[in-house]
C-alpha cells in the first residue's frame, strides 16, 4: 500500500483545526472549538495532565509534583487553554488530585473543562479495573472525589474492555451522565470496529453516545486515517489526539537525544515509533526543514499539521517546560501550505497500529 493510501480521505491537508470548521484562533492565544458535533466548547489546545503527579505513586516516575506543575498549568490557562485531560490511573490518582487543586486556584469550575478516564487497574481484587458497571460506578465517584468536583465535562473509557458486554458498559456510562456526574462521554484508542459497535449499541438503546475519540495521531503514526478518522468525521465525533509530537521525536533532529527523566523511564513510550525508522527519520528531517524555512521550532510545525486535519478538534499536549505551552499556542496560528503538507507526509509508510 502506498503512503498516499494512508490518508484514506480522512481530511483535507489544510483543513481547520476544530473538526467542525467553526473554530477561531489568534496569534496570542488559543481559539475556541466545539468538540466534534457536540455543543461542548473547548480550547483549541488541551493540556495533558499526565506529567503531573506523585512520582512515587503509579507507573510514571518522571511526573512532577504540584509545586512544579503549578506554573505550567497557570501559563496554559493564561494563554487561553481551558480544557485539561487526566485519568484515574495517572500516578495512581495523584494526577487527578493535582488537576483539581490547581484548577480551583485558577478559575471558577464552569470556566474550565475537565476530562478524565476509566479502565485501568486502580485497586487489587475483583472489579478493580475494566469497564463493568461495578467498576465504572465506583471509579467515577473516586475520580470526582480526587478532582474535588461534582462532575467532569468528559468521562472517557481509556481502552476497550473485551471482557465486559458492550451493553453493560454503555448503559453504565449513560447512567453516569444522567446522574449528573459527567456532561459528555468519550473513548480512547481501540479498533474502529469496536468503537462503531459501542456507538451502535448506545444508539439502538437510546443511550448517551461518545462525542470524542482520544487516539494516537501524529506524523509518525497515521494509521487512524484509514478507518477511525473517517468514521469520526462522518458521525460528528471529535478527535483529540494524544502524543501529537510522538513523544518528542518530532521536536528535535532525529539523532538528537531527548532530555529529562521521562525519556529514560517512560517504559510505555519506549515501545512506540520503532517501526520503519528510515521513514521516521525522513519525516523528522522534513519537519526540521519546514521549521527552519519558517524560522519556528519543529514542535510548532508538527502540531500545526495535526491541528490542520478536519477530523481533529484539538490536540492534547503535555508541558514540563515553558516553551511547550508557547509552542502549542503558537501552532494554533500556523496554516501550512499544501506543498508543506505534502513534504511532511510523503515519506510515511504503513505500519502496524500501536499503543493499545
Amino acid at each position: 500500500m502506498s503512503a498516499a493510501d494512508a490518508t484514506a480521505n480522512a481530511s483535507s491537508s489544510t483543513g481547520t483545526s476544530n473538526g467542525t470548521g467553526t473554530g477561531t484562533s489568534t496569534s496570542t492565544g488559543t481559539g475556541t472549538v466545539r468538540l466534534g458535533g457536540s455543543g461542548l466548547q473547548i480550547s483549541s489546545v488541551v493540556l495533558g495532565m499526565m506529567s503531573y503527579g506523585d512520582p512515587d505513586r503509579g507507573a510514571h516516575p518522571w511526573s512532577v509534583d504540584i509545586d512544579a506543575a503549578r506554573p505550567f498549568v497557570r501559563r496554559a490557562y493564561e494563554a487561553g487553554i481551558t480544557a485539561f485531560d487526566t485519568a484515574n490511573v495517572y500516578s495512581a490518582g495523584s494526577s487527578e488530585e493535582i488537576t483539581g487543586e490547581l484548577l480551583k486556584e485558577l478559575a471558577p469550575r464552569e470556566e474550565v473543562q475537565v476530562f478524565t478516564k476509566v479502565f485501568n487497574r486502580m485497586r487489587p481484587g475483583r472489579n478493580g479495573a475494566g469497564l463493568s458497571r461495578a467498576a465504572i460506578m465506583h471509579e467515577i465517584d473516586e475520580s470526582l472525589t480526587r478532582l474535588g468536583t461534582d462532575y467532569v465535562d468528559l468521562y472517557q473509557i481509556h481502552r476497550f474492555d473485551p471482557e465486559t458486554p458492550v451493553e453493560e458498559t454503555m448503559e453504565a456510562l449513560h447512567d453516569v451522565v444522567k446522574a449528573g456526574k459527567a456532561r459528555y462521554i468519550g473513548a480512547s484508542s481501540m479498533w474502529a470496529w469496536q468503537f462503531a459497535e459501542m456507538q451502535h449499541v448506545a444508539e439502538r438503546h437510546g443511550w448517551t453516545k461518545f462525542v470524542s475519540m482520544q487516539d494516537q495521531y501524529n506524523l509518525l503514526e497515521r494509521e487512524e486515517e484509514r478507518e477511525m478518522h473517517p468514521f469520526c468525521a462522518h458521525t460528528g465525533v471529535g478527535v483529540i489526539p494524544w502524543s501529537p509530537l510522538a513523544r518528542g521525536k518530532l521536536t528535535r533532529p532525529w539523532d538528537a537525544s531527548g532530555s529529562g527523566s521521562r525519556s529514560e523511564t517512560d517504559e510505555f513510550g519506549k515501545t512506540l515509533y520503532r517501526q520503519d525508522e528510515d521513514a521516521n527519520r525522513a519525516i523528522v528531517d522534513a519537519v526540521q526543514a519546514v521549521a527552519d524555512e519558517r524560522g519556528v521550532p519543529m514542535a510548532q510545525i508538527a502540531l500545526a499539521w495535526v491541528a490542520g486535519k478536519d477530523a481533529v478538534s484539538a490536540p492534547i499536549v503535555g508541558a514540563t517546560k515553558e516553551h511547550h505551552i508557547d509552542d502549542a499556542v503558537a501552532a494554533s496560528a500556523i496554516t501550512l501550505t499544501a506543498d508543506e503538507v505534502t513534504r511532511l507526509e510523503s515519506a510515511y509508510t504503513p505500519r502496524v497500529p500501536s499503543g493499545f
